[in-house]
């Protein structure tokens, strides 16, 4: 056995003696995993991942929440305002929309880089337009990025009646 194999082999002991022990007194409401079986080589096995219909369901449930595409919390009028008013490059870009009151998301696929770029205004300004035709007072509107390590960023915001333009101010953009 090699020196590395034998120290993982005694850390292991060292943390599974305890949950073994008959005469450990275990606290309330807690269940102990029961300690890693060794094999006949040595090895320890270890329980398998859940893979059934609970799991696929709850990986759906994320993707749907990722906002990479439209999902059950995708706003269709403003969808559908979107695709019969523009056709560019710039309307390819978008991915999702939600609203939530006055709140509108725009999730595209545009990278987390793309703080204040052209694109990125472009639909912050059509998503003002949109809130506008439906009578909003107080229009907020997010661009986002694809969904990456940091979630989906704003990449273009406007924040209420104050904010005049739809560049990020804060923090400031890279």
């Amino acid at each position: 056995m090699s020196l590395g194999v034998a120290a993982f082999a005694v850390g292991a002991v060292a943390i599974a003696w305890p949950l073994s022990r008959s005469d450990a007194a275990a606290p309330e409401r807690a269940v102990a995993a029961p300690a890693p079986q060794a094999s006949p080589a040595g090895e320890l096995t270890v329980a398998s991942v859940d893979t059934g219909k609970k799991a696929d369901d709850k990986r759906d449930k994320k993707a749907a929440e990722k906002a990479s595409g439209p999902s059950k919390y995708t706003d269709k009028k403003a969808e559908a305002y979107f695709r019969s008013r523009w056709t560019d490059k710039t309307a390819k870009r978008v991915k999702d929309i939600r609203t939530t009151g006055g709140y509108l998301r725009i999730y595209t696929n545009l990278p987390e880089n793309a703080d204040n770029s052209k694109a990125a205004i472009t639909l912050c300004k059509r998503g003002l337009e949109y809130l506008a035709e439906r009578g909003e007072a107080n229009p907020v509107v997010f661009v986002q990025s694809r969904f990456g390590e940091n979630g989906n960023p704003v990449l273009a915001n406007v924040l209420g009646p104050d904010d005049d333009d739809c560049r990020v101010t804060y923090p400031k953009p890279k």
